[in-house]
Order: structure tokens, then sequence, then C-alpha cells
């Protein structure tokens, strides 16, 4: 059985993941945590990696019950991501392979994102939407090739929530979206904002843009409270992706949908999802947290 220890740190994540014929037998991660209303810097990013990672590489052959002999392959995340970060546990992956005389594998971060999710529930062929702080895209499979069936064309879905999160300085702990979605819960309030599907695409930027420049507006007047705008954000953008999740599995036919990426953490998308699923009859697929943020993508597709 093949053994394969991936390194993951293509953002403020860094985890290092050991699996053994598909089954996930370590996954210790790392984040690096910037204060209320301010975003994180690759060359800072880079410096807690490199803090970290020997540590995180530890805990993962600990947890694993493995040694460097146990080890058939290296694994590493070569793109896409920050700049700085990705050279940082690239330049370990690489050191670690050398060391321990093993093969080394460059696997693409989105793909890998798909293949845990698609390891970890066993979907078949779903229609997948991949939400997270760089990317958001509607993917299907065919011809031994993922085919973009949507995406952004701006900003990505995790990008504007992040950065709405810095306009009324949200904390970043854990993450600024899963404080957004525990804010949300306590929205009654909905507020209008710009909905903008352009055939199989969505753009988050004008949402941003007028959310950026209405909120201290309607804050400061009463008009509305914190909650419901973020109530009122998730509402809008989340129902932009089902949406076009649910044209591309009409146009291929599928009955399967899979959420990767870390906003797939939010239950609040899950929930929207899966109604639009129950009416076609198909069914969706979602990992927990664990799996769908970013951390070790080791699995490739045969």
């Amino acid at each position: 059985m093949t053994v394969v220890i991936g390194f993951e740190g293509s953002a403020n994540k860094i985890g290092i993941g050991i699996i053994r014929d598909g089954e996930v037998l370590s996954n210790p991660r790392r984040t690096y945590i910037t204060p209320p209303g301010q975003g994180f810097m690759p060359s800072d990013t880079a410096r807690h990696h490199r803090a970290v990672i020997l540590t995180v590489l530890k805990e993962a052959l600990d947890q694993a019950g493995l040694k460097p002999a146990d080890i058939d392959c290296v694994a590493y995340t070569k793109g896409p991501g920050m700049g700085a970060p990705l050279v940082t546990v690239a330049l370990v992956a690489r050191t670690v392979a050398q060391l321990w005389g093993k093969p080394l594998l460059g696997v693409n971060h989105c793909v890998g994102h798909i293949e845990m999710g698609r390891l970890i529930t066993k979907a078949n062929n779903p229609t997948v939407l991949y939400v997270s702080g760089g990317n958001t895209q509607v993917i299907a499979y065919s011809e031994r090739r993922y085919r973009i069936f949507g995406e952004t064309i701006d900003i990505a879905v995790g990008n504007c929530l992040d950065r709405f999160a810095r306009v009324i300085k949200i904390s970043n702990d854990p993450s600024p979206g899963y404080n957004i979605e525990q804010m949300a819960k306590k929205g009654s309030q909905y507020v209008e904002l710009p909905y903008t599907v352009k055939g199989m695409d969505v753009s988050f930027s004008g949402i941003l843009s007028y959310i950026e420049e209405a909120a201290h507006k309607m804050l400061s007047s009463g008009q509305c409270t914190a909650e419901d705008l973020c109530f009122s954000l998730q509402e809008t953008l989340f129902s932009m992706l089902v949406e076009i999740t649910e044209r591309a599995m009409a146009h291929c036919g599928s009955q399967e949908v899979l959420i990767v990426g870390g906003v797939g953490c939010n239950l609040r998308l899950q929930e929207m999802m899966d109604v639009m699923c129950k009416e076609r009859g198909a069914k969706l697929f979602a990992t927990d947290e664990r799996y769908r943020t970013d951390e070790v993508e080791v699995t490739w597709r045969d």
C-alpha cells in the first residue's frame, strides 16, 4: 500500500498530511492569524510557515506512527497560491524528498481539493463547486480533464467575505468567513444587494464595493445591524453560486454536487445547495472542515 506525505502551504494555512492507500493517517495544521481589519501579507505568511513547518512535520509522522523509511512518496502543492508561502513549503518538501531518497510529486492545488473531496465523500462523478479565498469555479470532469463551466470574473467569493470582514472589523480567529457565518445566524433583516450572474459566471467585486461604501452609513444610522449585513451578504452570494451550479448540473446531466474549498465549510451554503439538489432529485456531497480547508491534498486521478 502506497504511503504519501503531502505538504500544503498555498495561503495562510500550512498542513502536512499522510495518506496510506486512501486512508488519512494524520493531518496536523497551523493557521497564520492577523489582527481584525487586516489581511495576511505573503512575506509574513511565509515567515510563519518557516517557523512551524518542522514541528508540523514531526506531528504528522508521530500521529501516523510512521518513520521516514515508511514513506513512499513526497507530494507538495505547486500552485496556484501565494508565491512566498508556496516557495517556502516547496523548498522543505524538496529537501525532505532528497534526504529521505523519495520521489517528489507536485500537485495542483485545485485538483487536490476536488480529489480529496471525492476520496472522503465517495462521490462518483459530481459537478463540483470549488469555493475558497482565491477560487470560485464550477467544474466537471470529462475526457480525463477537469472542465470549468463557470467561474468568477473578478474576485473569489472567499476574498469578498474576507474583505467585508475587514470593513466592519470582524475577527480573523479562527477565520473571517466562520465569524461572518455565526453573525449571519443572528441577522433578521435582509438588505438588498447587487446580484450579478452573467451566464455561467458570477461577479463579486460590485457587491463588495457597494457594501463597503454602504456598511458604515447603514450601521451608524441604525438602518440595520452588522448581523443583518452578514446575513444579507451570505444569502446573496450563495444564491448566485447555487444558480450557476444548478445550470452546470443541467448541462452535464449530473445528479451529484460536491462542494470543496474553505467557503464550503459554511453550513448555510450547504443548506441552500441541498434544497436545490433535493428539488432536482440529486445528492449533495460535502466534507467537514478537516478536509475542506487548505491542507494536504495528495491524491490524484488515475
